[in-house]
């Protein structure tokens, strides 16, 4: 009760409140909005899909609830979920890698970057891959690269259309050239995708940066991306001191890559599944 009344002094002092009592446990309950800094009930932002319901900045959401976003009913079939990243160089930079893939797998719950399943949009049979932004960055790794190229190869068997989303900072550096040549490895099999005339959708979210930006995600039959998303190969301030100029405002946003045809829409988180639902409707008619 010492918040609505003073306690009586003992001996002209107060009682001194224990640490645990001092503070009020609002720690991880609000989050700000990075773009109009509104404070938001946690809870809240969640049930609104992480989109602030003042100025409609997109905040990165999980792959699980990427997958939930699109998927009839939430539900889906996973495939691959045992495969893990090994360490074929043994790298080790401040820790070695092996322990940045085990904190980044507690941290998630998942195994590595990326969730490879197959599901139902609009009662239409899809597969999805969908990257997770938590791990490592949402890095492309030797697995992430060989889950993402399986699915594809499903895709093609069963003539399912495919559906990566992308949330990623590009290869991870710690597998060198082993996460270099998945971009090629993806990349090949979308060409054999595209020869079957089956449909793939990408769909490019804040950031989709590095060799993902240059393989996969600028690949799609429709490149569709979230508002507001970085996307881009080197990011802005590399630009800036490489090129020593001062970039245009909303310079690798999507809003300016649609504006210079590099994307085909920029299409609000809760429109996305209509949209495609529509998207897929026009090519498997074609």
């Amino acid at each position: 009760m010492s918040w609505f009344k003073r306690d009586k002094p003992v001996d002209g002092k107060l009682p001194r409140l224990e640490d645990k009592e001092r503070h009020v446990r609002t720690e991880g309950l609000w989050q700000k909005c990075e773009g109009c800094r509104q404070i938001t009930w946690k809870k809240d932002l969640e049930a609104n899909w992480n989109i602030c319901p003042k100025c409609g900045l997109h905040s990165q959401i999980d792959a699980v609830t990427r997958l939930r976003l699109l998927l009839d009913n939430g539900a889906y079939k996973e495939f691959d979920a045992a495969l893990r990243s090994s360490d074929p160089l043994e790298f080790v930079d401040k820790k070695p890698y092996r322990e940045k893939l085990k904190e980044a797998e507690a941290a998630t719950g998942l195994p590595e970057a990326v969730i490879c399943a197959q599901g139902k949009l609009d009662g239409r049979a899809v597969q999805v891959c969908s990257m997770e932004p938590r791990f490592i960055g949402g890095s492309m790794a030797g697995v992430v690269g060989e889950k993402i190229a399986r699915t594809i190869e499903r895709s093609l068997e069963a003539g399912h259309p495919l559906i990566i989303v992308s949330a990623s900072g590009g290869a991870r550096m710690q597998e060198g050239a082993v996460s270099l040549m998945q971009m090629a490895k993806i990349s090949a099999a979308l060409m054999r995708l595209d020869e079957a005339r089956v449909p793939y959708i990408s769909i490019l979210t804040d950031p989709t940066t590095g060799g993902v930006t240059a393989s996969f995600a600028m690949l799609g039959d429709l490149n569709i991306a979230e508002p507001g998303a970085l996307i881009g190969f080197a990011g802005p301030r590399v630009i800036e001191q490489t090129i020593r100029q001062k970039l245009p405002d909303g310079f690798q946003r999507s809003e300016f890559l649609l504006k210079h045809g590099m994307l085909d829409a920029v299409v609000p988180r809760l429109e996305l599944k209509q949209y495609i639902s529509k998207a897929l409707r026009f090519f498997v008619a074609q």
